[in-house]
């Protein structure tokens, strides 16, 4: 994807900060488009195409993880990156559990937020290059990663795209022990604490997609990773 067609919906209050970060971007040949308040931002998100979102966490009207929490229910696939002023794991957590690509703390370098931008296009271009066409058979589940879903007994449960990447990711390397930081370099294209975090968190909600199989786990290797362990046929 070219960066002029690359179009971002930029959430942010402080209007220096905004004006600055739209002529940097634009600068960069990207399409930008600038939201002073939660609320704007959720109606530019409606009518525009956006292939990035950039949310400022602390937004008047409706804060950053609220719009991002809007937002996934309508995509799921739109890379978010936060912007906050705050450093708080806590923080950092919530925004990767709600789906977030990356983070980056006030006060940052123009470089660092374009290589955190131009990771983000990177990683899109290597999923959208992977074959995801296929249906694979675990266990008792059939894995439709086209559709983003799981199917079992006649019942189908949805999961997002980060959720079906780790799960194609960990069907690709079955019954393989693999290093956490291995998976988050190949997944997110960086080893962080945060991303790990990040990390277990979607590998709790997957060993709870595949319940209804015993025979299928996801086991954790202490001080190393992660084993998923799927029965031969």
């Amino acid at each position: 994807m070219s960066k002029q067609k690359f179009k971002i919906l930029l959430a942010e209050d402080d209007p220096n900060l905004g004006v600055l970060l739209v002529d940097l971007l634009e600068t960069e040949g990207f399409n930008v488009v600038l939201a002073k308040d939660g609320a704007l931002a959720l109606i530019a998100f409606k009518n525009h195409q956006f292939n990035l979102c950039l949310l400022d966490v602390m937004l008047p009207k409706t804060d950053g993880f609220a719009v991002a929490k809007s937002i996934r229910m309508e995509d799921k696939k739109v890379p978010v990156i936060f912007i906050t002023a705050k450093s708080l794991k806590e923080d950092k957590l919530i925004g990767y559990g709600l789906g977030a690509d990356d983070y980056i703390t006030k006060p940052f370098d123009e470089e660092e937020l374009l290589w955190k931008i131009k990771a983000v296009i990177r990683r899109m271009s290597d999923s959208n290059g992977t074959d995801k066409t296929k249906i694979i058979t675990l266990g008792k589940y059939q894995f439709d990663c086209t559709n983003q879903s799981l199917h079992i007994n006649g019942k189908t449960k949805r999961i997002t795209e980060r959720e079906c990447d780790i799960l194609n990711y960990l069907s690709d390397h079955r019954n393989v022990v693999l290093k956490r930081e291995e998976i988050l370099k190949d997944l997110w294209g960086e080893n962080d604490y945060f991303l790990g975090r990040s990390l277990d968190v979607f590998i709790t909600k997957i060993r709870k997609y595949l319940k209804e199989d015993p025979n299928l786990s996801i086991e954790n290797v202490f001080g190393v990773g992660f084993i998923f362990n799927v029965p031969s046929k």
